[in-house]
Formats: structure tokens, sequence, C-alpha cells
């Protein structure tokens, strides 16, 4: 690494980006930045100078020597980068709305990052990161990639699948929400070494076992979270509902708040619909809150990451985010839950999946930690039946065939009609043109035969 360090955050625009400013300044001590660039794009601009000027008073106030700068040309901002961090969402909050109101009326669970919702968020963001790492690659090469933009797993098994960039790294606030969870109800302090056996893939992790100061406190854990006395964690974006107490006696294992997905999807998909009759799309309240957020962040005398952000759901992020950075520019070879390839480390999954689980991450990259090295076998068919959906979704991205994005509709388990994955699929896909450039031909053809249809009645 040089001297210098320089930070460059893609999509610096985002109402995220003062969580992330929060955690550089707390780190200056061991990510003594130099440079700082926030980078954005001409729709993102007002923003962009929004979240500039309140990340300005808040490295004044901290009194920190970090440069900081804006652009919207990302190749400027790249020069001599040592780590490249990227928080996008193509099409912004609008095009997240369409990703959850189109499945709900056909009845099916919309999301960001799962289901039918989840595949189109995919579709429009692997294109967008794989420019990115071209420009990497002609002008940073050195520099690490530091991906938190979602689906996380399925951008990072498309960049390792159909790249060959390698020093890209998915990170994911959930288990850092998970782990804040066991320290809070463990009584956990700083002195507390805590370790934890995550695997699984990103949005679909288990907890297998955890150790205080090299002592197992998994059944502790359980058989609270089992006997009520402590409650599952839940991020802000997913209602929080119990697992089914035999359910979690019998798989001994503790599973992340969006298996609820898969374990209550009639449950969830009530709830889901009841919300947007009665007060819209997560998108549309999301809209809302970042309208107060960006209005709060206009106050000339805010110079700190305002405690309404946590409402967002992106807490932790810049735990997540930072520490990964820390971990590599340090060497520190510390623990981290992060979505990687694992190279044949687990001895019963195809041994090129990108998967996320407990790593030591040092200035190399990630290692897939030691004790890991089989995914429990109760849990095998979900995970099978995610990735495959995950392989099939970044071929199609690459690919901007039709057929290769009803493939990966048709193999999520949350989608369970053909004739439905069908109509979805083009449904979205016309609502999504402006910002799916590979299936440019496919729309037109489906635009053309909606025309057609409608003349015809």
């Amino acid at each position: 690494m040089s001297q210098k360090l320089k930070i460059v955050t893609l999509g610096g625009g985002s109402s995220y980006t003062p969580e992330l400013i929060e955690g550089f300044i707390k780190r200056y001590d061991e990510l003594p930045i130099s440079e700082l660039w926030l980078v954005d794009i001409e729709e993102g601009k007002e923003k962009l100078d929004i979240i500039y000027d309140l990340s300005l008073r808040m490295i004044e106030k901290a009194n920190v020597p970090i440069k900081l700068y804006k652009t919207l040309n990302r190749k400027e901002a790249l020069k001599d980068a040592d780590f490249v961090t990227t928080q996008l969402r193509v099409g912004l909050l609008t095009a997240r709305e369409k990703d959850e109101t189109i499945p709900l009326r056909y009845g099916y669970l919309g999301q960001e990052t799962n289901g039918a919702g989840g595949l189109f968020k995919g579709l429009r963001t692997i294109p967008v990161i794989f420019d990115i790492i071209k420009d990497v690659e002609e002008i940073c090469p050195q520099a690490w990639i530091i991906n938190f933009t979602n689906p996380a797993g399925m951008v990072t098994e498309a960049v390792y699948r159909h790249t060959n960039f390698k020093r890209f790294i998915g990170i994911c606030n959930v288990p850092i929400g998970m782990t804040m969870f066991i320290k809070d109800v463990l009584n956990l302090t700083q002195d507390n070494n805590l370790s934890i056996d995550l695997f699984g893939l990103n949005h679909l992790v288990f907890i297998k076992d955890i150790f205080v100061d090299g002592v197992s406190y998994f059944d502790e854990l359980l058989n609270g979270i089992i006997s009520d006395t402590l409650s599952t964690n839940s991020v802000k974006n997913i209602t929080g509902l119990p697992f089914d107490k035999g359910l979690l006696s019998a798989l001994r294992l503790i599973p992340c708040s969006y298996l609820q997905y898969y374990f209550k999807t009639k449950e969830m998909l009530a709830i889901e619909m009841a919300e947007f009759y009665k007060e819209g799309s997560r998108a549309q309240i999301v809209q809302a809150l970042e309208k107060e957020l960006f209005k709060l962040y206009q106050d000339p005398e805010l110079n700190i990451k305002p405690k309404q952000l946590e409402l967002r759901g992106g807490a932790y992020y810049s735990e997540a985010a930072c520490e990964a950075i820390n971990a590599i520019y340090n060497d520190k070879q510390t623990e981290h839950y992060v979505n990687i390839p694992h190279s044949g480390h687990i001895n019963n999954i195809p041994a090129d999946w990108v998967i996320e689980m407990t790593c030591k991450l040092g200035k190399e990259g990630a290692i897939p930690h030691e004790r890991l090295t089989h995914f429990d076998d109760k849990v095998l068919g979900l995970i099978h039946t995610i990735k495959a959906f995950e392989i099939a979704a970044s071929q199609a991205a690459v690919s901007g065939n039709f057929n290769d994005v009803l493939l990966a509709m048709n193999l999520n388990p949350l989608v369970n009609s053909d004739n439905d994955a069908r109509r979805m699929t083009k449904e979205l896909l016309i609502a999504h043109k402006h910002h799916l450039p590979n299936f440019a031909e496919v729309i037109k053809h489906l635009e053309e035969e909606q025309a057609i249809n409608r003349f015809s009645k």
C-alpha cells in the first residue's frame, strides 16, 4: 500500500454515506485517509452536493485531515485509489418501487433482494458493476473493491463467474446486526473475544456456533431464543416474526431474519400485501424517509450522523465496510463475514460457488475460517436452490437473453407459476427498459408485441 490512503465511494450521494463518513472518522488513527472521493451520476448530483457539505462539516468537527472531493467523473476519481466502495442503486428508489409493486400485483412477494424484485435489481446492477471493474482494472488495478450494493451475493457471484477481477469482496450489514444482537444478549464487553461460525449465502445465512473467549455459548443462545427469554435479531426492513420453536430446536441453527421469506412465505406475503395497501410499498416509505433525512442533512448546524438514519435499514453498514478496509489495509487477520468464492474450502458444495461465511481478512483478502469446512446438510437443499437462481440470474445479466431471465425467475422458490413468471418477466423488462441496455432488442420486441395485443383488442 502507498503512504497515502485514497478511498473512492461510488454512490457517494447515498443517504447511507454519513454512516460511512462516521466510520472513517472513528478509525482515523488506524485508517489515515488522505483523500476521500464521493462519486455519483448526474441524476444524483443534488444529493451528492448535500452529502458532500454534511461530510465536510463532520470531518471539520472531528478535526481529522481527510481531504474530501466530489465529482460526477468516475475515472477522474479512481486515479491512484487504494479502495473503492460501491453503494449503488441503479434506477434509484423509483426502480425499487417497481421491483416491489409489480410482483405484488401478481400475488408474489416484492422485495429488493429476494424473488422477482431481487432478480431485476441484479439484472440492472451487474452490468454497471462490470463497467466499474473495467475502469478499476485500467486506472487503479491494485485497488480493492468493497461492494455493499445489493443483491450482494448475486453481484459477487457474477463478478467471479464472468470477470477475471479477484480483488472484490461483497459485504452486508445483516451478519453485523446478528453479531450486535449476540453481544447484547450475552452482555459481552470489548474485552471478550467473540467468534461466530456463520455460513450460507447473502441474506440466507445461519449461525452454527458461537465462541466467547474460546468457549462455545451456542446452546445458551439457542435455548434462550427458544424459551422466549431472547428474540431473534431483525433488520429494519423485515418484520420480526419469531421462527417456530420446534423448527429452531430441530434445526440447531440460528437463521438470519431474511430466512422468514422462505420459512414464513405465506405470512410475509400477507404482511407485505397489508402494508402495501395501507402505507404503500417499502420503497415508497423509504422515499419519504429519505426526504426527511436530506432535509436534516441540509441543516448547516448539523455536523454528525443523525440518529434518524438508523430507521433507513442500513445500521452497522460502516462497521462492515470500514472494518473490512481496516483489516485489509493493516493486514489484521481479523474475523469478518463476507461474500467470496470459497475455492473448495467447503467440502459439500461446488468449489466455484461464491458464499457468505466467516473469514479471516488481511492484506491478501479473505480466507475462509478453518473451523468451517461443511455446510449443514439440513439446509443444503435451500442453499442449492438459491445458488442455482443466483447463477442463472448472473448469466441472464450477461447474455441479455429473455429465456435466461425466464429460467432465473422460475428457479426462484418465491415464484411458483411459470405462467406468472413469464408475465412478470415481460412487465418488469419493459418497466425497467432505461436501465437494462443489455435487453434493448428483447424489450423492443416485447413493446411491439404489447402494442399489437392492445390494437387487436
